[in-house]
């Protein structure tokens, strides 16, 4: 039998995700893939393959999963609750699955999104070059009771490996570039965005977020009559409520609410994990900086290697501990 995991138990918005269909904008058909393209990064890095091989996302609950062959797994993302045969399992890490065994995940700990690896990555069929579901444009489908994941070919490799993230799960301070529709807001208004906090709504997907101010929503001195042009994940659109809403990876590809201004690429994971209720805040930099942002965050994937680590394992979880030489060596004795 081929090796795959059986879905027993699926959260809601699970789904397969990897790097996206870049290419497709012309079409009307956004990127999408992973929310937190991050995450994809770390699990590869765990793994020691391909940062663009798909992967379970699950937005703010898990699932349960059974193993039909050996397989190394690795999770990443928003931190979960995680057991395998009831032994609990580190975040941030990689194991070993065997053949019949059943991994449950359950609700986040923190952010909203977080992520299966297999070692040779999900089989699933390509569609437009990408194997990840584009659920706003009905490409693939949330995953249900009873779907078998196929793994790819693994070359195998070490587990019980681990990699701190950066803590990305709470909100915080996004960085954003000023565009052409800047203009059309006050600059006194354009200074109380950006000292302004806001509180993630509840109400969000992969196709956005509202951020809701502490104050007075925002108005453009043109209104909303503005032409519908192109639109990409990040910009952050102002509704005629006034309330912000930043787009996500499944955006749609054109709208016509005048955008005060584009997150960095480099800090749309913090954006895309932020739980309902966090705290966070825009502040503008100007291109240089931006673009200096955005080179130390691929400086900072590269790194990622070097920062593996081996698991520490507690004593009181290893159901195997009778199998290990815990001294060596030759003693006095006395």
């Amino acid at each position: 039998m081929s090796r795959a995991l059986i879905v027993q138990r699926a959260g809601p918005a699970m789904s397969l995700q990897d790097g996206g269909r870049p290419g497709f904008l012309g079409q009307g058909l956004s990127r999408g893939g992973a929310a937190d393209p991050r995450a994809l990064a770390e699990g590869a890095v765990l793994l020691g393959q391909g940062g663009d091989l798909a992967a379970v996302e699950m937005a703010g609950m898990g699932g349960a999963f059974e193993a039909t062959g050996d397989l190394r797994i690795a999770l990443t993302g928003a931190p979960m609750r995680a057991s395998v045969e009831g032994a609990p399992l580190a975040w941030g890490a990689s194991h070993l699955m065997r053949a019949g065994q059943v991994l449950e995940i359950g609700p986040v700990l923190a952010g909203v999104y977080g992520y299966l690896h297999v070692g040779g990555g999900f089989d699933a069929p390509e569609v437009l070059g990408a194997r990840g579901a584009h659920l706003s444009a009905g490409i693939g489908r949330v995953l249900r009771v009873g779907d078998r994941l196929a793994a790819g070919d693994d070359p195998g490799g070490e587990v019980g490996l681990c990699l701190s993230a950066e803590d990305r799960f709470a909100g915080g301070e996004l960085r954003a570039v000023m565009g052409p529709q800047t203009a059309m807001f006050s600059p006194e208004d354009v200074a109380r965005f950006e000292g302004t906090r806001f509180a993630r709504d509840a109400r969000g997907n992969r196709m956005g977020l509202r951020l809701i101010p502490d104050g007075a929503g925002f108005q453009s001195r043109a209104g909303l009559s503005i032409v519908s042009e192109i639109v990409v994940p990040g910009d952050i659109q102002i509704t005629g409520d006034g309330v912000p809403m930043v787009l996500l990876v499944e955006c749609q590809t054109t709208g016509g609410y005048p955008r005060i201004g584009t997150i960095l690429p480099c800090d749309m994971p913090r954006a895309a994990q932020a739980p309902a209720g966090a705290e966070m805040r825009i502040r503008f930099v100007d291109r240089d900086a931006a673009l200096a942002a955005e080179r130390a965050a691929a400086d900072t994937l590269r790194a990622l290697p070097g920062r593996i680590t081996r698991l520490v394992r507690d004593p009181w979880d290893m159901r195997d501990l009778l199998s290990y030489q815990l001294i060596s060596g030759v003693t006095a004795g006395e």
